[in-house]
């Protein structure tokens, strides 16, 4: 393949150039030869994107005078995790500190100090503000508060050591403010699914307690997809670009230390965005099925018919697919009388060619997810030689950094709490509940059918009876 460099850059090289000096040389060797393949040479013009160039001769300085590229730095700490703990990384990174200054020539001392200080620094901001959810590990914490001393107390006057200083300050209270406000995030999220789980035991024990629906509570399409469009960019600007990673991550073969493969995960943001996900599907199938009445079971349709338009007009596909994959489930599928009375012009808009729209605010989520299986499926971590395999990690970092664009999107609609408590919070049918709703609302048409119902309708009582017995 031309473009290709007849031997791979030796990343004790590379990492010295960029400021990660011989973090991996002893436990890991990279192998970068991708870096230098056709893949990612072209259109690299511009600094920051993800075809940015690795110089070919990188070792003509230890410490690089220009800025490294940011795109090296995140692809090095999204995939660095799969081979050891974000906490050992930032260990090597304080005992580069201590060794750069121990080994310095007695000239050199502060020049060398000039050179490596911003980059520390650089490093340390970009790690922060990208990876904030490492932190929550009091490991991390307590060397990057090392790191950070360290930096303004071997500054060069006192200048430097004060800019440095309010440089560091700031660094941490947005870093402090950042795990502040996940946390609360966390807790609302557990708030919500234990109001969940309260007002399901409700709805089983005590159906008629619960008669509101959704088109009571909004009638507007238009608003509930605005509405849906708030917890879609809410979920997703909580899930950090590690869980990525970490959601089909495997056990590395020269890896001996289990424990370090155990604790790996700090947040599920990323699980609980795809359940919401399912939730919005049960929610559209629980609201299908749930009218006694064919003509308003059909009401309801053609409402979530519409809503779908409107979620596609925005530019949230993951709503709007979760709708669709709620009106396409087997309980709501299988209503032919209800089917019937939904109007005909209705299912054109559910015709819609994907190939029509331009801008994509919210993806689809799980086309994303199952993007990143099979590049994690399709691709070893190493290769033949031992090396790691760092064209696979490059690529998945492209794949994470569209994700890190889509999920700054601002929401510019106005929050109805009223709307948003309902769609968090109302108890959805799990599968065996839809099913019988939906054999209820139109009689099983076979044997299987039949004989399913009759299950169900059997436990739907021993059930009731032994609430009534507590």
């Amino acid at each position: 393949m031309q473009g290709r460099s007849s031997a791979p850059i030796p990343l004790s090289v590379l990492a010295v150039e960029f400021g990660f000096p011989l973090l991996f040389t002893h436990r890991i060797p990279w192998s970068c030869a991708a870096l230098n393949a056709s893949v990612v040479q072209p259109h690299c013009q511009q600094q920051g994107g993800f075809g940015s160039q690795v110089p070919r001769n990188p070792a003509n300085n230890l410490i690089a005078s220009r800025p490294y590229p940011r795109t090296y730095i995140f692809t090095f700490l999204l995939s660095s995790r799969l081979f050891m703990h974000p906490y050992e990384l930032m260990a090597k990174v304080c005992h580069l500190c201590i060794e750069q200054r121990r080994l310095s020539e007695p000239g050199q001392d502060k020049n060398r100090i000039r050179k490596i200080a911003p980059k520390i620094l650089q490093l340390l901001t970009e790690w922060t503000e990208t990876f904030p959810y490492d932190f929550r590990d009091e490991r991390m914490m307590r060397n990057l508060k090392e790191l950070a001393q360290r930096i303004t107390t071997q500054s060069l006057d006192c200048f430097m050591s004060q800019m440095y200083r309010k440089n560091v300050q700031q660094l941490l209270q947005n870093l402090l403010r950042k795990l502040a406000t996940v946390s609360q995030y966390e807790e609302v999220l557990a708030k919500i699914s234990a109001t969940s789980t309260d007002r399901l035991t409700v709805l089983k024990t005590k159906p008629q307690s619960i008669q509101r629906d959704i088109i009571t509570v909004c009638n507007d399409p238009y608003t509930l997809a605005q509405q849906l469009t708030h917890i879609e960019l809410e979920r997703l600007n909580y899930i950090g670009p590690e869980e990525f990673v970490q959601a089909f991550v495997q056990k590395d073969p020269l890896d001996n230390d289990k424990s370090c493969y155990r604790d790996r995960k700090k947040s599920r943001n990323l699980e609980a965005y795809v359940e919401w996900f399912n939730r919005l599907s049960y929610l559209v199938a629980t609201e299908i099925c749930m009218p006694v009445k064919k003509k308003h079971r059909a009401r309801v349709i053609e409402y979530f018919i519409d809503v779908a338009r409107e979620c596609f007009n925005i530019g949230n596909f993951n709503s709007l697919m979760a709708i669709i994959s709620g009106m396409n489930m087997s309980p709501v599928s299988r209503l032919k009388k209800t089917w019937a009375k939904v109007k005909t012009a209705k299912f054109d808009i559910l015709e819609v060619s994907f190939n029509q729209y331009l801008d994509i605010v919210i993806p689809f989520f799980s086309l994303l997810i199952k993007d990143i299986y099979f590049l994690n499926e399709g691709c070893a971590n190493r290769l033949p030689n031992g090396h790691v395999n760092f064209e696979k990690f490059w690529e998945l970092a492209k794949q994470v950094s569209e994700f890190m664009t889509w999920k700054q999107v601002e929401c510019p609609f106005e929050r109805d709490r009223k709307i948003l408590q309902y769609l968090l919070t109302i108890p959805v049918f799990s599968d065996d509940a839809l099913c019988l709703a939906s054999y209820e609302s139109e009689s099983p048409e076979n044997h299987i059918e039949k004989d399913r119902w009759k299950t169900l309708r059997l436990v739907s009582k021993v059930t009731h009876i032994n609430k009534y017995r507590e």
